[in-house]
């Protein structure tokens, strides 16, 4: 294993553990994200409870945790080395359990699917759009942010597998895809309950909204 990995891997997970969505919500609203909405860092609470463009901006710089460490070691070694080896799919890891255990939140931390897709972006690029295209469509099918990352991820190493990957990138999408599903099990048990807030609200709270919007307008 090149020696840069020494380097690499606190270094990603320091990055890992810059917790941006509460940056960013703390800047624009002065409110603690952690206290709102699911409690969650991560991209899909920020959208919620700010706004769509923070959502997205959240969501690209939690991409950029996991993609940058992992290009910058590849960087490093040889060019006859592809990055998709042992000491990248680990700065990769280590970015994402800076995410879900960041060393500024007393190791708590989001759900890890921006940043997990950061590092296979970096890694297997391919992997990731039949992820991407799972995400959409179950998003769209069953409105649930959580259940849809739940899903997708598991699509990158069963794609690898598929694909011929080699073995240590896919057991890295297996490992990241566990720890994502683990850090989504309060999700699980609101699913179980039926109490999991959707992404669109439901049809009647859109009459609703409607109905409040034309009688403040006429």
């Amino acid at each position: 294993m090149p020696f840069q990995i020494f380097l690499f891997a606190p270094a990603a997970y320091l990055l890992g553990s810059i917790p941006f969505g509460k940056l960013i919500a703390r800047k624009v609203a002065r409110i603690d994200i952690t206290r709102r909405g699911s409690g969650n860092i991560g991209a899909t609470n920020v959208a919620r409870e700010l706004s769509l463009k923070w959502g997205l901006l959240t969501l690209g710089l939690d991409v950029l945790k996991g993609l940058v460490p992992v290009l910058l070691f590849s960087y490093t070694l040889d060019e006859a080395v592809s990055p998709a080896e042992t000491g990248a799919v680990l700065t990769g890891l280590a970015s994402l359990a800076g995410h879900q255990f960041s060393i500024f939140l007393r190791f708590r931390g989001g759900k890890g699917v921006g940043t997990a897709l950061g590092v296979f972006l970096a890694i297997a690029p391919l992997s990731c759009v039949p992820a991407l295209l799972v995400f959409v469509a179950a998003v769209y099918r069953w409105n649930y942010v959580s259940l849809a990352s739940m899903v997708s991820v598991w699509t990158v190493p069963v794609f690898l597998a598929l694909t011929g990957g080699r073995a240590t990138v896919i057991l890295g999408a297996a490992l990241a895809a566990a720890l994502i599903c683990l850090r989504h099990r309060e999700n699980i048990h609101r699913l179980i309950r039926g109490d999991e807030p959707g992404w669109r609200p439901p049809e009647g709270q859109r009459n609703r909204s409607r109905r409040r919007s034309s009688s403040s307008s006429e």
